[in-house]
């Protein structure tokens, strides 16, 4: 299981929307395994990444990525946020070179997974999906505002912050930019992506009424 499963979205605004990261298990490959994720992350910071982090330090926009590096311990879960498959695929190709013995999850619509993965050379060892959420759903927000939440798996960015960041946006407080990377400080693990978050506020911020906000 994998708190990156349960993003929201449509096929359109997911194709630009993936996630790869490495933990190590409790008494199998954990002790000694600081060195292994660290290079692990360092292999994915070398692509044009929208976002990278360690749930132990933060993510980019929280500390500098030199930190987080340093950082990293045997019981880190280190991430990183691509928007582009090509991105992905090499990442995915220069990780099975490395050959570093830790685990590697990838999160993202599933026929576009298992391209990359093909393109990388590696067969795809377990594939899960979201069952979607039950439960009383009238307490849900709006879908709209699940695609931006959805993206902190651990729940962290607030339904409520959002939609401050759509009225700022819409009073001319502050750019879709810069309020997708507020909305970034929240996710600890760096799994949150503001390219994604950008282009959706952009997009409420058009249609929703000031009243509906």
């Amino acid at each position: 299981m994998t708190h990156t499963l349960h993003r929201r979205g449509t096929p359109e605004n997911l194709e630009q929307d993936y996630v790869i990261f490495s933990m190590t298990a409790k008494g199998f490959n954990e002790r000694g395994s600081r060195g292994a994720l660290e290079e692990f992350l360092r292999i994915l910071a070398k692509y044009n990444v929208a976002n990278v982090g360690d749930m132990k330090t933060g993510n980019r926009f929280i500390v500098d990525k030199e930190i987080i590096f340093q950082n990293i311990q045997d019981t880190s879960i280190v991430h990183a946020v691509f928007t582009d498959r090509n991105q992905v695929t090499q990442a995915l190709r220069e990780l099975k070179e490395a050959d570093l013995g830790v685990s590697v999850t990838v999160s993202g619509i599933v026929e576009h997974v298992h391209e990359a993965c093909r393109e990388a050379g590696l067969d795809r060892h377990t594939v899960e999906y979201s069952v979607g959420i039950r439960g009383n759903l009238a307490r849900l927000p709006e879908d709209e505002i699940l695609e931006v939440t959805t993206m902190c798996g651990h729940g962290m960015v607030s339904q409520h912050l959002v939609r401050q960041m759509i009225i700022d946006i819409k009073k001319g407080r502050r750019d879709e930019r810069e309020a997708a990377e507020l909305l970034a400080t929240p996710c600890v693990c760096g799994v949150f992506n503001p390219v994604r978050a950008q282009r959706l506020l952009r997009e409420l911020a058009e249609i929703w009424c000031l009243d509906e906000v």
